[in-house]
This record gives structure tokens, sequence and C-alpha cells, in this order.
């Protein structure tokens, strides 16, 4: 008897090991199926369109769409992922839905009010914001607790649409510093 027990604990042991290692995978399978079907559930076409051209600026755009309108599907997919640095996949589906729902090309430029509040004084935040720009040797920093990350972000996309007097007037209305150290940090700002 003593001589069947123990190969008899062993298979035990092994057919209870054997099911749990593939009701382990059975469980990693449901979850990657899962996971793959939510991260490549189809967009909507037009939303897909609105995004994809909003990616492009205006040369990119005229070209994309030039190349479209020849029916040269493989050169817009070289250029879309070249401008965008998106997959093959992903620039494959993003032509596909600007050619099935063409948009018109929309410039972002800010206008010059993006910085107007209704009231004349900008809010003050419990903690210091620090912004800090450098080129070569040069390196400035403005400190405020009118600052956050939405504020800074404006007075960056204003510098960068070429309203640099606007950027600096917005940072100087949002710190504590000059119109000349405004102009200064905001001509380092170019990435």
């Amino acid at each position: 008897m003593d001589s069947i027990l123990i190969p008899l604990l062993i298979l035990i042991a092994v057919i209870a090991g054997v099911l749990l290692l593939i009701r382990s995978f059975a469980k990693r399978s449901a979850e990657a199926k899962a996971g793959a079907a939510g991260s490549n559930a189809p967009k909507d076409p037009v939303e897909l369109a609105r995004e994809s051209a909003a990616k492009l600026n205006q040369e990119q755009h005229r070209q994309l769409y030039s190349l479209i309108a020849r029916g040269q599907g493989m050169a817009a997919i070289k250029l879309y992922l070249q401008a965008t640095g998106e997959g093959l996949r992903a620039s494959r589906d993003a032509v596909g839905a600007l050619a099935a729902h063409p948009q018109p090309f929309t410039p972002e430029a800010p206008s010059k009010d993006l910085l107007a509040d209704d009231d004349d004084e900008p809010e003050r935040f419990p903690y210091r914001y620090r912004a800090i720009v450098s080129k070569g040797d040069v390196t400035r920093e403005v400190s405020s607790n009118m600052l956050n990350d939405e504020i800074y972000g404006r007075i960056r996309t204003l510098a960068k649409s070429g309203d640099v007097e606007g950027a600096a007037v917005a940072l100087t209305r949002h710190s504590d510093i000059t119109i000349k150290q405004a102009r200064e940090f905001i001509e380092l700002l170019d990435d």
C-alpha cells in the first residue's frame, strides 16, 4: 500500500499543477483578447479624419490631398507617416479617413486676447510655479504664484505663433518681471 501511495500523491500533484497552468493561460489569453479589443476598437472615421487633419501643417495638408486626388495612396500614407511620426497602420487609417471624409485646413492661430480674462487681476495660486528656459549659455527663470501649466502653455502658444509681444505682456501680467525681462524670456522659448 505504501508503494502505491507515494506515486499516487505525485500524480495528483502533477495533475493539480497542470490544471493551475491551464487556468492561468486561459485567464491571460482572455485578458489579452479584452485588451486588444479595447485598443483596436475602430474610431469614428469622421473624428479620425478631423484629428488627422489637425496634425498637419498647411503645406503637408495640401500635398496629402494632392496625392489623394491623383490616386497615389501609398505616397500619401508615406507623407502622413513622415509628417506625424505615427505608425504605418495608423497612417494608413488616417489617410483612408481623410480620403473618405475630406477636411479643410484649419490653422490653429491663437487670438490676440487668448489670455484675456474677465477680471483685471490674475488668479493667485497657493504654490510658486517655476518656468525655466535656456539656450546655449543663457538661462532665464520666471517664478510666480500667478502662473500654472495652463497659463504657461498659453504663453508658449502665443510665442510660437509669432506674437512675441502678446506673450511677453501676458507673462508680465502673470508674474512680477519687467517687459524687457519677459521679452528676453520669450525669445529663448523657440524649441
